[in-house]
């Protein structure tokens, strides 16, 4: 009968054992998993950043096609008054004037964004989170008191944080993806914009070549 005891007792240490280390190697499987998923939020967000920078030059580049057919339109203005056209209060290219709305618009509108940019990339609170590894909390119940189960415990805690980090990366993906989406709309405007004034301006040109 003791003999009978003795195999039960082994049977279930056996069984204990095999459940705490299929325990302790789905711990382990949660860690690469957690691991290889912050890296690809990581190298989400560096591919996001640099598609941003690489709107905001293209949104300076229109700016400055802007000023630069504001200018050309000045020089024409001139150009018509020194060869004495007859210039009427009102007439000649105001194309400037009549669309100076719509790029203080856009401008308002980009000055806005870069604020919000400033308010979101400020650091997260994390405060409250992760609050049972903080304490010193365990997450697995400790039966057999050995170095498994603090493992175990131990990779749960850096599951637990790296879950945080996701989650403060999935605002900020969706935060840039927001600003994103509205300096596009603000380069589709600014280009349509540029477009019908170049047409203005060479327009005005044609005119003072002609008379010329």
């Amino acid at each position: 009968m003791e003999n009978e005891d003795w195999d039960i007792q082994d049977r279930q240490q056996s069984y204990a054992d095999r459940a705490t280390d299929q325990s302790l190697e789905a711990t382990r499987r949660m860690v690469r998993m957690t691991h290889e998923t912050t890296q690809i939020g990581v190298d989400t967000l560096v591919a996001l950043d640099e598609q941003e920078e690489q709107m905001d030059r293209i949104e300076e580049g229109l700016d400055d096609i802007n000023a630069g057919l504001k200018q050309s339109e000045r020089t024409l203005n001139q150009m018509e008054r020194c060869c004495g056209f007859c210039l009427c209060p009102g007439s000649g290219n105001k194309f400037s004037k009549r669309n100076r709305g719509t790029y203080a618009r856009l401008d308002g509108d980009a000055d806005g964004a870069e604020s919000e940019r400033l308010i979101t990339d400020q650091p997260r609170s994390t405060s409250g989170r992760s609050r049972r590894t903080q304490e010193g909390g365990q997450f697995v119940q400790h039966i057999t008191n050995d170095a498994r189960e603090d493992e175990m415990d131990e990779n749960l805690g850096q599951v637990s944080n790296m879950l945080d980090g996701l989650r403060d990366m999935a605002v900020d993906m969706g935060d840039t993806l927001e600003r994103q989406n509205d300096t596009l709309d603000r380069i589709n405007s600014k280009a349509e914009h540029n477009d019908a004034h170049l047409a203005t301006v060479n327009k005005q040109t044609k005119r003072v070549l002609r008379k010329a």
